[in-house]
């Protein structure tokens, strides 16, 4: 198989794999209104109005997280090249 060979049924593939995703989409909740229509009527909508709760605390959690765990790997690495820089005291 050539070079343009190969490409061309890479992006048939891939046409392939997102026709499927669009076609096999059979609901889908994504606005608030849906959810507080169905977390009203139902309480198996109250699960999904749930999973809406704790996905989007989630999400304003990871950038908070990501921002302080790299803090904190810098923060370990300056004092711990700052403890092998320092000369040891002198005996007594």
């Amino acid at each position: 198989m050539t070079r343009p060979e190969k490409l061309v049924a890479i992006r048939i593939a891939f046409l392939l794999l997102a026709t499927v995703f669009v076609l096999s989409a059979s609901e889908a909740f994504g606005c608030p209104n849906c959810k507080d229509a169905v977390s009203a009527n139902d309480p198996d909508g109250m699960n999904l109005a749930r999973g809406y709760f704790y996905s989007i605390l989630i999400m304003l959690a990871m950038p908070f997280t990501l921002v302080g765990s790299f803090g904190a790997y810098v923060w370990r690495e300056m004092r711990r090249q700052k403890r092998e820089g320092a000369p040891n005291p002198p005996l007594p």
